[in-house]
């Protein structure tokens, strides 16, 4: 299987806008787009343990195959059962919807609904993927989350000086 090699480094805010749109920040839309064969779709989905979403690129998707296979050794390695199904069902389940040049997105309702998302959006980079926030729901998280949510305060603070100008 093909490594993955793009890396979401970096962090926006984003305002809910017109036609119900959100914005992609600049530092993810050309690391997506290359990760998406040089298309501007962006994967979403549910994070598998944290009450955010999680984007990326098309080509994780090379990865998942590998992810499983390592997924099932882990388990059998201690003893537990595996279900190959139910893991193929949760991680291949993602949606895709597409950024025009500046970045400017749909983020399905159901999604935004199972994060608890309003108005306002936080873009976290993790490496070979991002997360997405609702950042009232970032402030309730534990200390060790505490450098997100003080760069999700100066985003969103930006956002609101960008706006007044």
């Amino acid at each position: 299987m093909a490594a993955v090699s793009t890396r979401y480094v970096g962090q926006g805010f984003s305002s809910r806008g017109d036609k119900n749109r959100f914005v992609l920040p600049a530092c993810f839309r050309s690391a997506v787009k290359e990760a998406s064969a040089g298309q501007r779709t962006l994967c979403l989905d549910v994070h598998h343990s944290l009450p955010c979403l999680v984007g990326f690129g098309l080509s994780r998707v090379d990865s998942f195959d590998d992810l499983i296979a390592r997924s099932e050794a882990a388990a059998l390695a201690v003893g537990e059962k595996f279900d190959r199904d139910t893991l193929q069902n949760q991680i291949y389940a993602f949606e895709t919807t597409n950024f025009d040049d500046s970045g400017r997105f749909i983020l399905p309702e159901a999604l935004a609904n199972h994060a608890s998302i309003g108005e306002g959006i936080y873009f976290n980079g993790a490496g070979d993927s991002f997360t997405i926030w609702a950042p009232e729901v970032l402030f309730t998280m534990p200390a060790g989350w505490d450098a997100a949510k003080t760069k999700c305060r100066a985003q969103m603070a930006d956002a609101a000086r960008s706006k007044r100008k």
